[in-house]
């Protein structure tokens, strides 16, 4: 896989710590929407903090990059995960930031200080710390209004990711920096880590007939980008029309796990709650579009799936620890699931997955395989939730196959293989860190 020339593993370089990646190249060159890395400015070294921890964009920015502020009028997407390492929010960092006027705020799903359920309807608000208007992109509009964007000067974009193409903090920021393209507003990208491994690319690629909020640009299940290197992918390909630039993370590995940084640990939303559960969460999300419990409403959401008929659930185990799949194990378990969730009130029978070796589980392939054993035995029980599993799936396929037979799941997952590693190469060289 190609990367960018940075000087060590450890220390890439900055290209001049904030990347202005694409101003200088609008309007628009044919090279680009052909795929050629974006425009960059001069390089220069960036270490690790004396700590010897990884920095995540938002101190960068703090530290050497706030001439890219100085003077305008900021709005700032983000949420709870939006802090620095001493847990201090974004929010009240650029608020007391010398020469920054925060003017505005928007928070994604769960709200801006993500405690509210998935899926909820958010309201505008105002913020009670700094006094700033709050619009919300999960309410009416999933994407900002023009109004809301009038009395701003620059985006910021600062949220913490997990990783995988259905999670919605991505789109929420490829739709606003799209947004912000069509008036003429630049879009900030402050970068986090992708906490599963920014060089794991895995699970088939979305067919764009199923474009959704779970899936908005054709990128794999298990993608292997940080939100930067993701919004650099969409500005070079042309995809997404925007001045661009990037705060880059110092010190940040492609093969560092969440847990490698030694940074304070956050639940990115309310149901991941773990690293395991996170590795697992692009193949179990799968269980969303099912009538069974993918675990919200108890208390390892996305690392089980149940419902009050799998009394079978040890046999099922079983066969799934009999196709040796990498890094797991599978057994069961009895949980209550609380109200408000599938199954809720009830207690009920799990199929749990343990993550055994991190390094060798294939999320996807895992959740293709817990789907296909339990469809195969209980024909009658089982319902999909049609449009949301091709939605979370990216397309048909996945459904299709399932019902169908083994041969048909391997199969698919052999497509899927092929298609995450052109997707890979495809992207290679937007990468920021090696």
């Amino acid at each position: 896989m190609t990367t960018l020339p940075y000087p060590t593993p450890r220390a890439p370089a900055l290209l001049g710590t904030a990347l202005a990646l694409i101003g200088a190249a609008l309007p628009w060159r044919a090279t680009e929407a052909q795929g050629a890395a974006p425009a960059t400015t001069s390089a220069a070294s960036c270490a690790a903090g004396t700590d010897g921890r990884a920095i995540p964009g938002i101190e960068v920015l703090l530290r050497d990059s706030l001439h890219l502020l100085r003077g305008k009028r900021v709005g700032l997407i983000t949420n709870h995960s939006g802090r620095n390492l001493a847990g201090t929010s974004s929010i009240d960092l650029l608020h007391k930031a010398p020469g920054v006027r925060l003017a505005a705020l928007y928070g994604p799903e769960h709200g801006i200080r993500g405690t509210e359920k998935a899926g909820a309807k958010i309201g505008n608000s105002v913020d009670s710390a700094t006094g700033v208007q709050v619009f919300s992109l999960y309410g009416d509009t999933r994407v900002p209004t023009a109004a809301m964007l009038e009395n701003i000067d620059v985006l910021l974009y600062d949220i913490q990711d997990v990783g995988a193409r259905v999670y919605t903090y991505p789109w929420t920021m490829a739709l606003a920096a799209e947004a912000a393209g069509k008036v003429g507003k630049r879009f900030i990208v402050l970068d986090r880590p992708n906490p599963i491994r920014n060089d794991r690319v895995e699970g088939g690629v979305l067919d764009l007939a199923f474009r959704s909020f779970v899936g908005q640009y054709a990128v794999a299940a298990r993608y292997g980008l940080t939100p930067a290197e993701l919004m650099r992918w969409l500005v070079g390909t042309g995809q997404v029309k925007v001045d661009l630039a990037v705060v880059p993370m110092c010190g940040y590995r492609a093969t560092d796990w969440y847990d490698d940084l030694r940074w304070p640990w956050i639940d990115w939303s309310p149901n991941l709650r773990t690293l395991d559960a996170s590795v697992l969460y692009p193949g179990t999300v799968f269980f969303e579009g099912t009538n069974l419990s993918e675990g919200r409403g108890t208390d390892a959401p996305f690392t089980q799936a149940g419902a009050p008929w799998l009394t079978d659930a040890q046999a099922i185990a079983t066969a799934l620890n009999n196709r040796r799949l990498g890094g797991v194990h599978f057994d069961v378990a009895e949980r209550r699931v609380e109200a408000g969730y599938k199954h809720g009130g009830l207690f009920i029978p799990m199929l749990r997955a343990r993550v055994t070796e991190r390094e060798a589980v294939r999320p996807v392939e895992v959740g293709a395989w817990m789907l296909r054993e339990i469809r195969a035995r209980h024909p009658k029980e089982w319902q999909w939730r049609q449009d949301a599993i091709d939605r979370l799936a990216g397309g048909d396929r996945l459904r299709k196959a399932v019902d169908t037979s083994d041969e048909a799941v391997e199969s698919l997952l052999r497509d899927f293989r092929a298609e995450s590693a052109a997707f890979e190469q495809a992207v290679a060289r937007y990468r920021l860190y090696r």
